[in-house]
């Protein structure tokens, strides 16, 4: 009897451990949709579908349940989606898409299976605005909409979501910045030193299509503001597109105090620069950096800073380059390629040349209670140029040292630099950060030979793609 339970054991085990043998496993369980609560009927000929570790879904199928307007073109092989406000076009085999006629890569090109196009997973959370969840056990894809869904007794509302708002025009004049929407925004305006600028953050904003410059995320575009003594440069950008950010920054002419005051009136915002005044009752310029609202979406929030900056330009490398360049260069990389990772928020210590002090970027990320702190740094002994190699510095904690061995590895491999190993380093940032935190040395600058590669676009790509795998091994996505 002890002998026939054993053998039954085994074959439950073995049965287990490969299924494709056994009677079950002849039907598996077909993936399911669920969007905004309800599962979405899928015809046989259009399911869930895995490519290159990528999961695909039927589009056709996603954008008629959200009431989206969707045509294909046979001959060229296009399917073309449409809303009220966006459009996107995709091609089958092909990984470039377009966005509002921007074109966006995808990690995997769209496939015609069984005369439905299905695309990766992570392109209809980013482009159509939907909250995305695959659970691998049960292979499901769970979808939440912020628009209205059509239901079987009318129509049910999904989670509401503010419409973004337009940025119509800008310009700069009698000191007074001006924009015009196409409704009222809350702005988010804070201030830094050195130099002395303003911050202006319209959340939930983008550039329409009459704004006289097309903007993607990171394109800069400048105002004129010739023939006045207190501004030296109004610059904006589409800051960011998940959420849609607007940034505009107004920079003080050399060491002239400023002030500001706001007013949002008929969809029309305006800061109003002056000298300051001691009797003033604008708002003064302090210097801490401006701390963005804490993400509650559910997303990891990792804290890039470029090291050094502004009047402290690093170390120097063997042609005087600076290492702030190479640190802020190398870091708008990493931000780029985070920003399309739908399950993390990237904040940066500074995105332009200036010097935030390490008690200020190290506040930054406590209180945004940030789920990790990398530290970018170029190395340099000029009395030893045979230096060379990458090393990574974490501060006692398991999890700095966790995370700096996962980002580490990725930035040897990719860059084939001599293994300087990772280390434990009394580093400010890395030390009084209250998060998994690593400080890396990607290089020497004081190398002729790694100083070169260092400032050159095709390893610095090499790079933030390895910083951003390590980020991802460690986190688990």
């Amino acid at each position: 009897m002890k002998k026939t339970m054993i053998l039954f054991l085994f074959s439950l085990l073995f049965c287990s451990i490969f299924p494709s043998i056994g009677h079950a496993s002849s039907n598996p369980p077909k993936a399911k949709i669920i969007l905004d609560g309800k599962e979405i009927k899928l015809p046989s000929h259009a399911q869930v579908s895995i490519i290159n570790n990528s999961v695909m879904i039927p589009i056709r199928v996603v954008a008629e349940n959200l009431n989206f307007k969707v045509t294909w073109d046979q001959k060229t092989k296009r399917v073309k989606i449409q809303n009220d406000t966006d459009t996107l076009t995709l091609t089958v085999n092909k990984k470039e898409a377009l966005v509002n006629d921007i074109a966006s890569l995808l990690e995997v090109s769209p496939r015609n299976l069984n005369n439905t196009v299905v695309v990766p997973l992570r392109f209809v959370s980013e482009n159509m605005g939907l909250a995305v969840k695959w659970d691998n056990k049960n292979k499901v894809v769970t979808l939440t909409s912020s628009i209205p869904v059509a239901g079987s007794n009318g129509i049910e509302e999904g989670p509401y979501k503010e419409p973004v708002k337009q940025v119509n025009d800008m310009y700069f004049a009698n000191n007074q910045l001006v924009v015009s929407l196409d409704g009222d925004v809350k702005p988010s305006i804070s201030s830094l030193a050195n130099p002395q600028r303003i911050v202006v953050d319209i959340p939930n904003a983008t550039f329409s299509s009459s704004f006289s410059q097309s903007l993607n995320i990171g394109t800069i575009g400048k105002l004129d503001v010739s023939g006045y003594s207190t501004v030296s440069e109004v610059r904006y950008s589409l800051f960011s597109r998940d959420p849609e950010v607007v940034r505009i920054v107004i920079v003080a002419e050399e060491e002239i105090p400023f002030e500001y005051q706001t007013e949002m009136e008929s969809n029309t915002l305006v800061v109003d620069v002056t000298e300051a005044d001691e009797n003033s009752t604008s708002v003064p310029f302090p210097a801490p950096i401006p701390i963005p609202p804490v993400d509650n979406s559910g997303r990891k929030t990792v804290v890039i800073d470029p090291g050094h900056g502004g009047s402290d330009p690093g170390t120097i490398g063997i042609t005087n380059t600076y290492e702030k360049d190479f640190n802020l260069a190398l870091s708008l990389k990493v931000e780029a390629l985070l920003q399309s990772e739908p399950e993390i928020s990237v904040v940066m210590t500074r995105d332009e040349d200036v010097y935030p002090t390490r008690t200020e970027r190290v506040a930054l990320a406590n209180q945004l209670k940030a789920d990790l702190y990398i530290s970018i740094h170029g190395n340099s002994v000029l009395s030893s140029p045979q230096a060379s190699g990458t090393e990574t510095y974490y501060y006692q904690r398991s999890s700095s040292k966790d995370l700096a061995s996962d980002i580490h590895k990725h930035l040897v491999k990719a860059l084939g630099f001599k293994d300087r190993g990772v280390k434990e380093g009394n580093y400010q940032v890395i030390r009084e950060t209250t998060m998994a935190a690593a400080l890396l040395e990607i290089g020497f600058l004081s190398n002729p030979q790694e100083e070169v590669a260092l400032f050159t676009e095709a390893v610095q790509d090499k790079a933030a793609q390895a910083i951003v795998d390590g980020i991802k091994e460690y986190l688990g996505i």
